[in-house]
């Protein structure tokens, strides 16, 4: 049976230690299979957190079962606002509502902090994942499009 959504057992909570970025390493290369070790991981985090890179956690029993990674950002198009890099939920807890926990607290943070706007991207043919956007209110608005600069 899926565990509530006031679930006792889920803390959400910031990532902030070498140890607790590590221990996100297995659920984020759910999301982000490219990622080749722990270290190169925690590496990457630690440089993107000296650009407002955070990582939130939704914990069970201390350990991360969902991230979100997300930053603030400023663009001449959408003012101040929070770019989520990541969200992602681990297979095994898929349907506890643990994807919408973080991106109403990512909102409630941006709200309080001022910003315009929170803006995310997904992949085209991603249709699960787009139903959860529209579901939390968020619009497809645009086209990502992207181009790639040899073989990186």
């Amino acid at each position: 049976m899926a565990k509530k959504l006031n679930s006792p057992d889920i803390v959400i909570k910031f990532a902030e230690s070498d140890e607790e970025i590590l221990a996100c390493f297995e659920v984020m290369r759910e999301l982000r299979p490219n990622l080749t070790s722990a270290q190169s991981f925690l590496d990457q985090v630690l440089r993107m957190r000296e650009r407002g890179y955070q990582l939130l956690t939704a914990q069970e029993n201390g350990v991360p079962v969902a991230l979100a990674g997300f930053r603030d950002k400023e663009m001449i198009i959408h003012g101040n606002f929070i770019y989520v890099d990541d969200l992602v939920t681990s297979k095994s807890r898929r349907g506890h509502k643990l994807g919408e926990r973080l991106l109403k607290y990512i909102f409630e943070f941006a709200r309080s902090q001022h910003y315009n706007k929170v803006i995310l991207d997904t992949g085209i043919g991603n249709s699960l994942a787009q139903r959860f956007y529209y579901r939390m209110g968020m619009l497809a608005m645009g086209m990502h499009f992207s181009y790639q600069l040899g073989d990186q």
